[in-house]
C-alpha cells in the first residue's frame, strides 16, 4: 500500500535521517551513470527508501533530456539484491509493453499509456559494494499530471467544460484499459498524464487536454486471480478492498468515482480531517461506513454517476466503464 501510515513514527524519521545521509553518495553518482549513457540536465526530482531487513533498496525519478527521445523522465531502483531490485520495475515495463501492444493492434482505440523507451539493468559500485540499478525511461509531460489541474489555485481557473473533459477522458482511458484485459488498481488524478492540449478554436474555456495512464505497478490481468491483499492508495480504496476482497473493476471504478468527485469540487469525498496514528483505520471507517456527500448544486447533476460509481455494494455500483460513459455522455449539453 502506498502510505507509511502503519509504520510507526520513530522508524519513519530514523528511515529520513538514514536517506539524507546516503542521498549524497547516490544522487552524483547516478548523475554520472546517466551522463555517460548520454543524458543531459539531469534533475534527480524524488528519492525514496525501502528496508528489506538488514538491506534497503531505494527508488526515484530524474528528470533529463536525450538526444534521440527528448525531454525523458527515467524511474529507477537500486538495489544490492538483482532479484529484488528488478522485480518491481520489470512488472510494470512488461504491462507497459503488454498495453501498448494490445492498444496498437485495436486501431479504434486510442493510446492508453505512455511509450516505453528504454528499459534496462545496470551493475555498479556505490555505497561500497556492487550495486543493480534497475531503469525504466518514459517521456516527460510537460503539462504534468491531473494532481497539478486539481491544486487550490489552478482549480479555480477550471472551466465546466473542462472538468467535463477531464472526468470523460479520464473514463475512456480506463474502459479502453479494461477493454484490453487489465485492471490499473490504482486510479487517481496524479496517475493521469496530461499529454498536450487540444483545441480546435479560440475560446480557452473549450481548451481540453489529451490524457495518458500510468504507474502501472500494480495493475492486473482481469484473467488471473487478483491478490486479496490491500494494495493501493487509501484515498481510493473500495470498500470491499478494505474487507479483504481482490481487485475488480468495481475497485477501479470506486477510485474513478473518488477522482470524478475530486475534479468537480477539488476535494476528495471522504477527506480525514487531521493525520493520526490509526490513518488505515480511519480511511477504512470512512470508505465501509460514510455516506457519499451530496455535491453542490452547480454539480448535482453529476449526483447520481457519483452515488453508483462509489456504492458501498459493489452489486449496486456500476458494472463497467460503458455503462458510467454511458451516463457521462448523456450530460453533454449540461
Amino acid at each position: 500500500m502506498k502510505n507509511s501510515a502503519s509504520i510507526p513514527r520513530v522508524v519513519q524519521a530514523d528511515a529520513k535521517q538514514a536517506l539524507r545521509v546516503q542521498a549524497p553518495q547516490i544522487l552524483p553518482a547516478l548523475t554520472l551513470l546517466f551522463s555517460d549513457l548520454h543524458y543531459s540536465e539531469i534533475s534527480h526530482q524524488r528519492l525514496s527508501q525501502q528496508n528489506h531487513g538488514s538491506e534497503f533498496d531505494y527508488q526515484g525519478l530524474t528528470r533529463a533530456q536525450h538526444p534521440q527521445f527528448g525531454s525523458v523522465m527515467i524511474k529507477w531502483q537500486l538495489c544490492a539484491d538483482a532479484n529484488r531490485n528488478s522485480a518491481g520495475l520489470t512488472y510494470e515495463a512488461d504491462v507497459l509493453k503488454s498495453i501498448n501492444n494490445l492498444s496498437n493492434n485495436q486501431n479504434s482505440l486510442s493510446v492508453i499509456a505512455p511509450p516505453l523507451l528504454v528499459f534496462e539493468n545496470i551493475t555498479l559500485q556505490i555505497l561500497g559494494r556492487l550495486q543493480h540499478l534497475t531503469v525504466l525511461v518514459m517521456p516527460y509531460y510537460l503539462n504534468g499530471s491531473l494532481t497539478n489541474q486539481l491544486s487550490a489555485q489552478k482549480h479555480l481557473l477550471l472551466t465546466d467544460v473542462q472538468k467535463y473533459q477531464f472526468i470523460l477522458q479520464s473514463a475512456y482511458l480506463l474502459h479502453h484499459l479494461h477493454n484490453i484485459g487489465w485492471l490499473h488498481n490504482d486510479i487517481k488524478p496524479s496517475n493521469i498524464l496530461l499529454e498536450g492540449l487540444l483545441s480546435n478554436n479560440a475560446d480557452n474555456s473549450r481548451i481540453t487536454f489529451d490524457l495518458l495512464l500510468t504507474d502501472f505497478t500494480l495493475a492486473r490481468s482481469l484473467h488471473k486471480p487478483s491478490m486479496a491483499n490491500i494494495a493501493g492508495t487509501p484515498a481510493y480504496l473500495a470498500p470491499e478492498r478494505w474487507q479483504g476482497c481482490g481487485a475488480t473493476v468495481q475497485s477501479d471504478i470506486y477510485a474513478f468515482g473518488v477522482m470524478m468527485y475530486e475534479i468537480l469540487v477539488s476535494e476528495r469525498p471522504f477527506n480525514l480531517e487531521s493525520r493520526n496514528d490509526e490513518l488505515l483505520r480511519a480511511w477504512a471507517t470512512r470508505h465501509c461506513q460514510y455516506p457519499v456527500p451530496v455535491l453542490t448544486l452547480g454539480y448535482r447533476h453529476y449526483q447520481g454517476i457519483i452515488d453508483k460509481a462509489l456504492a458501498k455494494r459493489m452489486e449496486a455500483r456500476y458494472q463497467n466503464m460503458e455503462a458510467v460513459l454511458r451516463d457521462l455522455e448523456l450530460l453533454e449539453n449540461r
